[in-house]
């Protein structure tokens, strides 16, 4: 009996040490993602911004710009999925690579080839696992990105979009991400970012209808100086939004594992109380056997 409660007390310190942890990651995902939403709040208004100016420039003029017309023929693809470096994230990491194998089963039917790019080790190891083909990843930013490592993404995917396709390059740039709606909600979504998607529509766009440019020194300029920042500018945002997504789900996560760890404490507090008065049960049990022994042999 002795042993048994060794092995719960065993238990019981290994389950509180990992408690320990797992309430310190809470504890640390929950002061850094302040910081996180301020970045996406103050990011989000210049993608849209930036995305309405590069929209407003392709619906006033009858520009066919490379970035802007979608290939008839188009052959091959690049999905940028961003993922963790880290783990104790929950399913944040999983759902995107979930609507990443989605997109891409999508494509492969429509005829194209995928190319993808990755952003996080989860996205990283879970290729490499399953020996696939890599075009490009980047780690070790994941929880705090800067502009610069968006810019390193997007400079990489706009070189494989001006690339012939022949050459290697890719018709069209789709990103997945986990969009952060609140501490709550994270929802993973995908994008096309290249080539832009135009609708033909008699509906006024979101924010109202744009506003009437004049172009200097041409449309096709301003589109060439333009589309660039908004290709960073759209990945920056979708980084930021997936650090935020990280931090809720680590949060929402190892509170989860450390109120499981103390429920798994009160139980195994309880066998081993209950594994203890057995064991001194047993111990008055053999006393009493063994005084009653003395006794009768003494009567004798």
């Amino acid at each position: 009996m002795g042993a048994q409660l060794r092995v719960y007390r065993r238990r019981i310190r290994s389950v509180r040490a990992t408690a320990k942890i797992t309430r310190a990651m809470e504890l640390i995902a929950a002061s850094r993602i302040v910081k996180a939403q301020q970045r996406v709040a103050a990011s989000t208004p210049y993608a849209q911004a930036i995305t309405r100016a590069v929209s407003a420039v392709a619906s006033s003029s009858d520009l066919e710009h490379p970035l802007l017309t979608k290939k008839e023929t188009a052959t091959r693809a690049a999905v940028l999925l961003i993922t963790s470096d880290r783990g104790l994230a929950g399913a944040y990491s999983s759902n995107v690579l979930r609507e990443g194998e989605s997109i891409s089963a999508h494509l492969r039917e429509t005829g194209h080839e995928v190319r993808p790019y990755l952003v996080g080790r989860k996205g990283i190891g879970y290729y490499r696992f399953r020996q696939r083909e890599i075009a490009g990843e980047w780690s070790g930013f994941s929880e705090s990105p800067s502009y610069v490592n968006a810019k390193e993404v997007a400079d990489t995917l706009i070189e494989a979009f001006n690339t012939p396709t022949e050459d290697g390059g890719v018709d069209e740039i789709h990103v997945v991400y986990t969009q952060f709606v609140s501490m709550l909600t994270q929802s993973p979504v995908i994008q096309r970012i290249l080539p832009l998607e135009v609708e033909e529509t008699t509906e006024a766009p979101e924010g109202g209808a744009f506003p009437s440019y004049e172009f200097e020194p041409s449309a096709e300029g301003v589109l060439d100086a333009l589309l660039p920042r908004y290709v960073e500018a759209r990945v920056y945002n979708a980084m930021l939004q997936g650090a935020a997504s990280e931090l809720a789900a680590r949060r929402r996560a190892c509170k989860s594992a450390t109120d499981n760890a103390e429920e798994l404490i009160k139980t195994y507090t309880r066998l081993a109380n209950a594994a203890r008065q057995a064991e001194i049960t047993q111990e008055i049990s053999e006393i009493v056997g063994g005084a009653d022994a003395l006794a009768a042999s003494g009567s004798e």
